[in-house]
């Protein structure tokens, strides 16, 4: 008893740790906010737009959201573990970093030019995605944000996050009770990237650090490519795995599709953030389980699985029931179609849900390789359902296509790699015997 106190104590008094959590919480509150913000002003927009214009917006944002990993270059997380490990250089990466972010957009808006004529957009529909494209040169500024990541300050980020979300979230209100073009709500889309990086340089040069813009190194610009390649391909699976499929309504079917399929995907994906915050917070004690015994490690895994699993049934089964009047009353009669794709889309949840505490398990198992082995087969597989079934069954056939992509990617893949068998085993159980799972 008296050493558990004293353990209690010292924790308590741990300023290292403290300093994390607060750093995390931050973070947290940032996302929520963000996702509800998102949620209540996207649907308040989709309700003004109509299902016509919304789908060209959401399709331009699909479009563009394809080509944002080639501008990242992948740097992100490399830049953060580079500015960890050697802070005394902290100029010449934010530096290097910085022009080969603007470098990389520049290349994204050469070769969107180069794409667009080959699609079926109109005139208006290009400007649209070049608008949007052109704010990608204001991403270069989120090397600052990666700045503060590198010295635990999620909370300049997170503020200059919530300074960006406040201002978007106003002049979306304000455009929608003035009734204005859809032209104006793209440009929001791109004014957002120019505020943040506005926000993060005053942030910057608030806390006396000195400007970075003269500072590039051909040496350190190289190194930082040769690490970052497989993560920008990596990053590009991951996008069309998750876009795609709205690139595909709307060449094969319309705009109109495209907005009804997008309202029924932004509320499928609602609670997304769920699995993300509890992995987060639950898995670090998993991870402490696997110093004591395998079967503990493997056990509380197990656990995982079953509590996300059937957090997403329960989702599921809410929403299906209820997807007709929800959709009405969120979005309007308009959106009425959205309900029987929500129907099948939110499903995909189940396997989102266990994927999500999947990734941390190979991340923790150094299995890296197979979580991008995996998405790619989930990508192949969405695209290529996609061909077949959106010209047979329309957008439901566009949800079914999701779902078992997702199947495919979180679950079935396990069966054909003799290393994820015994996490085959552990998420069919957390599926089938729930209460099994909890003794």
């Amino acid at each position: 008893m008296a050493t558990l106190l004293g353990k209690i104590i010292a924790l308590k008094n741990h300023q290292g740790l403290w300093r994390y959590m607060a750093n995390t919480s931050w973070l947290l509150a940032e996302q929520v906010l963000r996702i509800i913000a998102s949620l209540l002003v996207g649907i308040w927009v989709a309700r003004y737009l109509g299902p016509e214009q919304y789908g060209v917006f959401n399709y331009v944002l699909a479009f563009t959201a394809i080509f944002v990993g080639f501008a990242k270059l992948g740097l992100d997380d490399i830049l953060v573990r580079e500015l960890v490990s050697k802070p005394e250089q902290r100029d010449v990466f934010l530096g290097t970093a910085f022009w080969l972010k603007v470098m990389g957009a520049f290349l994204v808006m050469i070769l969107v030019a180069c794409i667009v004529p080959f699609t079926s957009n109109d005139a208006t529909t290009n400007l649209y995605i070049f608008i949007i494209i052109s704010g990608l040169v204001f991403q270069s500024f989120e090397v600052v944000g990666f700045y503060f990541q590198s010295q635990v300050l999620a909370k300049v980020v997170s503020l200059c996050k919530v300074i960006q979300l406040l201002l978007s979230s106003i002049i979306k209100v304000y455009l929608v009770v003035t009734k204005a073009e859809l032209f104006r709500f793209v440009c929001v889309s791109s004014f957002d990237m120019f505020s943040l990086a506005v926000s993060y340089y005053v942030a910057y040069l608030t806390r006396g650090n000195a400007s970075f813009f003269k500072c590039f190194n051909v040496e350190v610009a190289k190194k930082l490519l040769k690490n970052s390649w497989p993560l920008i391909l990596s990053s590009l699976v991951v996008t069309i795995y998750m876009r795609i499929d709205q690139i595909m309504i709307k060449e094969m079917l319309g705009e109109y599709e495209v907005g009804i399929y997008a309202a029924a995907v932004r509320l499928s994906e609602a609670f997304y953030f769920i699995p993300v915050l509890l992995t987060s917070s639950l898995f670090p004690a998993i991870l402490n389980a696997k110093k004591e015994s395998k079967k503990l490690y493997q056990k509380r895994i197990q656990r995982l699985y079953a509590f996300l699993v059937w957090m997403a049934i329960i989702i599921a089964l809410i929403m299906t029931l209820l997807s007709d009047w929800l959709v009405t009353l969120l979005y309007g009669k308009e959106y009425l179609p959205a309900g029987k794709v929500l129907v099948i889309h939110v499903w995909a949840s189940v396997f989102v849900f266990i994927g999500v505490a999947f990734y941390k398990y190979l991340m923790a198992e150094n299995l890296i390789k197979i979580d991008f082995q995996r998405t790619l087969a989930g990508a192949v597989a969405n695209v290529g359902l996609n061909l077949i079934l959106i010209p047979k069954y329309g957008l439901v056939g566009a949800a079914v296509a999701t779902l078992v992509a997702q199947f495919i990617a979180n679950y079935m893949y396990d069966f054909f790699d003799k290393r994820l068998h015994a996490q085959l085993f552990l998420k069919t159980q957390a599926v089938f015997l729930p209460f099994r799972a909890f003794k």
